[in-house]
């Protein structure tokens, strides 16, 4: 029984902050692109009846989000159902703000789930080594805290569906190439787990470029190591020797990796006609000007500096108090190559064009693949460390590893500085107002990014209140006084 009472305790610890973190989103307003993309309105419509981009290939056509069909299906398959299933436990504009409090959740639970199961080597839930590693990841999934920072899990429900969700993907394609690796087998899959796999690649490939640039640099850093392998190997300039040693690779994982570098190199193709990027152009020294201004805001917090300052002693600690073993140096070549995959990754991040609401062109959803790069090699180290310290250095270091997540957990313990209060107050107000066009007010927004000036304005935002039942008919609106 007391074998159990660890992973008890850490399962409840874990729970307790999913839970929190369900009350600090359940706080959150409604963000501007949710109708738009729901509803959807008539500029996001293209994209839903368009999935591969055919009309960028044949006719050359700029429109909304020409990559990201999955992205704007699965939000509109979501918020055009769960709100309606919540309707049963509570009102319709709670249900609104609860189905984006669950999305968000499930996301970071299920990203919990899958980094354990990485650096765990297991999939089992009652795997004390599992919940160590949980516990350890959790405090640094941060809601309100560090979240400009290095928040998975965005206040703006639509950027979880399009950054933290497809990231979870991501990683649950790559788990089994992972773990062939790791072990240092050849890639094992049945024939409906290789479909399974496909129908994944086509998904993460049309969900955004996100996705596509970071499969990009991940590949070639898997090429560039396997290149340096066999030249340590003793292959030199000789193409025949290059030849046969690709000749000797199983040929599962590299089909079905080169099927997906296809799918992701079509999906940046037609990327390239966004809406969004029309007229928003900075030229290439500029924008490579701002990367250092981005790392700067960045680091400018407590947060991401300690994550990496731990990285880095972690690091050290394996090469100075851990005998050298296969694991020890696995784990260090780990961190070089996710070294390399940061400089390729963000040296990069210029060419995928420019927004004005990601001025450094780094921010927190940019590097989101770094972000978790970090996180991993945290937990894994961590992990690894607590295992194989001797004894009188391990019980510093666990002192240490409480400290450090205590800081995370304790910037994490607010609620958010601007709540859904005064937006529920106007939605209330929209929804018990007897005339078609309704005055609000404007001390905050309601469901857009700034205050609606004009009736017109509200057009989609007023069809969507009356798809969810959260008005009877549908209700212009425009914000004034307070």
């Amino acid at each position: 029984m007391r074998k159990y009472l660890l992973p008890v305790l850490l399962a409840l610890f874990v729970l307790l902050d999913l839970g929190y973190t369900f009350v600090q989103s359940y706080q959150l307003p409604l963000e501007g692109d949710l109708p738009a993309i729901v509803l959807p309105s008539p500029e996001c419509r293209q994209v839903l009846s368009d999935p591969f981009g055919w009309a960028v290939l044949t006719r050359n056509e700029v429109y909304v989000a020409p990559n990201r069909f999955f992205a704007h299906a699965a939000m509109v398959s979501y918020f055009k159902s769960v709100p309606f299933a919540l309707q049963r436990l509570t009102d319709p504009i709670s249900s609104v703000y609860a189905a984006c409090a669950l999305f968000g959740v499930l996301v970071q639970a299920l990203l919990l789930y899958v980094l354990g199961v990485y650096i765990s080597g297991t999939y089992q839930l009652t795997s004390r080594g599992f919940w160590v590693v949980v516990a350890l990841l959790a405090p640094l999934f941060q809601m309100v805290g560090y979240n400009d920072q290095m928040g998975i899990i965005d206040p703006a429900i639509t950027y979880t569906f399009f950054y933290g969700f497809p990231m979870l993907l991501l990683l649950v394609l790559l788990l089994p190439f992972y773990r062939a690796a790791y072990q240092g087998q050849p890639l094992r899959v049945s024939w409906p787990g290789r479909l399974a796999l496909v129908g994944l690649m086509v998904v993460l490939a049309f969900n955004g470029a996100i996705i596509a640039g970071t499969v990009a640099v991940l590949f070639f850093c898997i090429v560039l190591h396997w290149a340096v392998r066999q030249w340590q190997s003793g292959v030199r300039f000789d193409s025949g020797q290059w030849l046969g040693r690709v000749r000797q690779l199983p040929p599962l994982a590299p089909v079905l990796l080169g099927l997906f570098a296809a799918l992701c190199v079509y999906s940046l193709y037609i990327g390239l006609n966004e809406r969004e990027s029309v007229g928003q152009d900075l030229p290439m020294w500029r924008r490579y000007a701002r990367i250092p201004h981005g790392i700067l805001w960045q680091y400018r917090k407590l947060g991401l500096p300690l994550l990496t300052l731990a990285v880095l002693v972690n690091a050290r600690l394996i090469r100075r108090l851990v005998p050298a073993t296969a694991d020890s140096q696995r784990i260090l070549r780990m961190l070089r190559w996710l070294g390399i995959f940061a400089v390729i990754y963000v040296l990069l991040l210029p060419l995928g064009g420019y927004r004005e609401y990601r001025a450094l062109i780094i921010r927190r959803d940019s590097v989101i693949p770094l972000l978790l790069g970090l996180m991993f090699f945290y937990g894994l180290s961590t992990y690894f460390l607590l295992h194989h310290l001797p004894a009188r250095p391990r019980r510093w270091y666990l002192g240490a590893v409480v400290v450090f997540s205590a800081i995370f957990l304790i910037a994490d313990r607010r609620m958010p500085r601007t709540t859904n209060a005064c937006e529920r107050e106007n939605l209330t107000r929209l929804a018990q107002a007897p005339e078609p066009v309704v005055r609000l007010g404007a001390g905050c927004t309601v469901m857009a990014w700034g205050n609606v000036g004009a009736p017109p304005e509200s057009e989609i935002n007023a069809q969507m209140l009356e798809y969810w039942g959260i008005t009877r008919g549908k209700k212009l609106y425009y914000q004034q006084g307070w």
